[in-house]
């Protein structure tokens, strides 16, 4: 068995994150860690080096590196791995426009590189669920579908974590649409495998001293026809609506699915509605169960997948298209509203 060895840019939640999936695995191997406040400690519980970032994105014992630093960085620390003919697994959004997801998809390509994205939510019990039964035609044809994703800043930011949300307010990544949509756009396009055309949307910024979007309600439409309305505010001034912090509710032709991807997963038809799959609780907000199997399994399966890739096989991981493709779809959002008119994605 192959050993695939991977370097790890950024040290906050996700970098934690990703070096315990990478940790768990018998055919990868953690080499070093770069980047942030917390690398030093990052390294010393995972007993690998602690690099600077550009020492780590040139070293020629690593084969793979994941990229988890703020939305603005991943554009010029993935060219760098990239030229030193390493493989990557970005964090989303993959890059802040469209042209930079373009350089990244065509110099992964031209290098013959995996560039991976990372959208560990395809590897969830409910979402893989969902989409074999859409795939299916259990639902009939996707028609329409409606997106919820509120978000309680001070749930995650009192989850004793170690987690510095300072980056949410930063103007250089773009607002919170960029964190949270992604998300959201790559499950339905990977649902229906249809691409987002057009897109029409209001961003506002209700919360006081922030420079950033934080609320928007979004129309798309998807090259199949199917309309989408989608919910993103991270203004909540209380905990999210009950079992709507996450929400997928999908009409077909033949019937209805109600996806919670952190709860259950239900079908209705003329028959009524019945449950086809829970997902175990997450339990992403805590410090006691942000690292427990239950959590955890998305990401190693992300990593396994990355490295199939990498090695040849197939995978469900999301690649470099699926990346520009939300980014496009997220910048579309804040042009509509700034512009103050529908947006067509070519």
């Amino acid at each position: 068995m192959s050993v695939i060895r991977f370097g790890i840019v950024g040290s906050g939640y996700m970098g934690k994150t990703h070096a315990e999936a990478v940790h768990r695995l018998p055919n990868a191997e953690l080499i070093a860690v770069a980047g942030g406040s917390r690398a030093p400690d990052l390294a010393k519980q995972y007993a690998v080096d602690l690099d600077d970032v550009d020492t780590l994105l040139r070293r020629s014992d690593i084969d793979a590196v994941v990229i988890t630093t703020p939305h603005h960085l991943h554009y010029e620390q993935t060219l760098v791995a990239l030229q030193e003919k390493k493989h990557v697994l970005v964090e989303k959004p993959l890059a802040t426009s469209v042209d930079d997801c373009r350089q990244m998809v065509e110099m992964a390509a031209e290098n013959k590189l995996i560039l991976g994205v990372g959208y560990h939510q395809r590897f969830r019990v409910n979402n893989y669920t969902a989409r074999a039964l859409i795939r299916d035609g259990v639902i009939g044809d996707v028609v329409s579908i409606q997106v919820s994703m509120p978000t309680y800043a001070g749930a995650m930011q009192a989850g004793g974590i170690g987690s510095d949300y300072g980056w949410w307010n930063n103007p250089a990544s773009l607002g919170h649409i960029m964190n949270s949509a992604p998300h959201g756009i790559d499950l339905l396009r990977w649902f229906m495998d249809e691409e987002v055309i057009t897109v029409s949307s209001f961003s506002r910024t209700f919360l006081p001293g922030v420079p950033v979007e934080d609320t928007t309600i979004a129309n798309i439409e998807f090259s199949n026809g199917a309309l989408c309305s989608l919910f993103s505010s991270r203004a909540l001034p209380a905990p999210a609506f009950v079992g709507e912090e996450y929400r997928f509710r999908i009409m077909g032709t033949s019937g209805l699915m109600d996806l919670d991807p952190y709860g259950e997963l239900k079908i209705s038809d003329e028959n009524g509605w019945r449950v086809v799959s829970k997902q175990p609780a997450v339990g992403h907000q805590g410090a006691n169960s942000a690292y427990s199997d239950v959590r955890m399994q998305a990401y190693c399966d992300q990593i396994s997948s990355f490295i199939d890739l990498i090695e040849g096989r197939p995978g469900n991981i999301g690649v470099g298209k699926d990346g520009l493709a939300a980014v496009q779809a997220c910048l579309a959002m804040l042009e509509s509203s700034a512009e103050r008119k529908w947006v067509s994605l070519k």
